[in-house]
This record gives C-alpha cells, structure tokens and sequence, in this order.
C-alpha cells in the first residue's frame, strides 16, 4: 500500500524514491548525492529523494563552532550544508533531497519552508504535533518534561540550482549520542525523538507518513517546469 501511495501523484512520477537498506557510510552518501546533483544540473539524471540511515557521527556545517564540539566521541565530517553540528546515527531517518530548484522556481527560502511543512505533516500522521520556532532551526515538539525540544533538524546547500543535504527526523536513536556536541548551536533546548515522546511508530511507518505529504512539498517547493 505505502508503495502505491508513492507513486500515484503525478508530481512523483518523474521522481525516483529511494530507500537505502542497512547504514550507510556517510563519505559514500555525500559523493553520491554530489555526483547525482551533478547530472540532474546537466539535465542527465531525474530528481531524488533519498532515505538512509547512517553509523553515529556528527557533521559540521558550514556555520559550525569549533567550541560547540564538546567531545569527538564518533567521527566528525566536514561538509558543505548550511547549519552547524549535527548527529546522524541509526534509528534517525536522514532524507536527502536533489531537487532542481532551477525548474522549480529558484527559491532557497521556499524550498526550506516546504521541507520544514513537510515534516510537521507527517509527525502529525503519526500523533506528535510540531511546530517551527522563530529563529532556530529545525523542527520543534514537547518534550517528555514539556518543554520544547528539537526533533528534527535541516541542513541544505543548493549548488548549480540543485539541492544537497535535505534534514534528519529522531525516530529512535540514542539520544545519549547528541552529548558530544552542541545540536545546531542551541544550548538552550534540547533534543528527543518519537519513541522518547512514547510514539510506538517506527521508521517505516514515518517512512510512509513522508511518502504520503511528498506531493504537497514538492508543490510548495514549486511545480517541476513542464511538469504536471
């Protein structure tokens, strides 16, 4: 059923849908991502939504404080997203986006803004209600002592009007893992994830809940040139 729903819109019919199976090496996902950013600019390949989960690490955006890395516990990867320090580790779903911004528009805030509604919308198929914060970054819920806390983060780069990079939603990972650093720069709030809120869905069923809001993101992100 989760796969239908995939494919029916016609905004994803020319959009590959991808899940990678097991952990991804994360070197490995950045220079994939990079090449097929590549060929979608020189019109060769299609768009890509790309789901993975990888090994724990933190990655440094572009924006990243050396002082903000308490303690290299995993490996630490520089990259080319915006934001700062972040983690990935398993039990996370990291969606990676290459879109083309150029046949959709060429708006950077609008492409964040309908990945950030896009989020919202599938936490709350699945009973968690979220929200963004004036601001900061990412995606912000209740935590289990109520006050607000971070449970999903965006990181873009956008290079030859081509998307990079994309966000990552807590699903169940280890939270102890975000000790080493200082998530996106902000102290002040914490972290969580669906199973610490008691949410018993696991990464297939947010899987399906991202599947079934694609559609309207990629409308709002703005509709493919010559496109449906």
């Amino acid at each position: 059923m989760a796969q239908a729903r995939i494919r029916a819109p016609s905004a994803l019919d020319r959009l590959e849908w991808r899940t990678e199976p097991g952990l991804l090496d994360y070197p490995a996902a950045v220079a994939d991502m990079t090449v097929r950013a590549e060929a979608i600019a020189a019109g060769e390949a299609a768009e890509r939504i790309w789901l993975v989960e990888h090994p724990p690490l933190y990655t440094a955006g572009t924006s990243a404080l050396p002082r903000d890395l308490l303690a290299a516990r995993f490996p630490v990867f520089e990259t080319g997203r915006g934001g700062q320090y972040t983690y990935h580790g398993p039990g996370q779903r990291v969606v990676y986006l290459n879109l083309d911004l150029a046949a959709r528009g060429r708006d950077v805030r609008r492409f964040v803004q309908a990945l950030e509604q896009w989020i919202i919308a599938a936490l709350d198929d699945l009973g968690v209600p979220a929200w963004t914060a004036e601001g900061r970054i990412g995606v912000w819920t209740s935590g289990p002592d109520g006050a607000e806390a971070k449970i999903a983060a965006i990181g873009v780069r956008v290079r030859k009007w081509v998307t990079l990079h994309g966000l990552a939603i807590n699903v169940a990972p280890d939270l102890s893992h975000y000790d080493g650093i200082i998530p996106c720069g902000i102290s002040a709030f914490g972290v969580t994830s669906l199973a610490a809120l008691g949410a018993t869905a696991g990464i297939s069923a947010l899987d399906a809940a991202l599947a079934h809001h694609a559609a309207a993101m990629l409308a709002a992100v703005g509709p493919e040139a010559g496109g449906a």
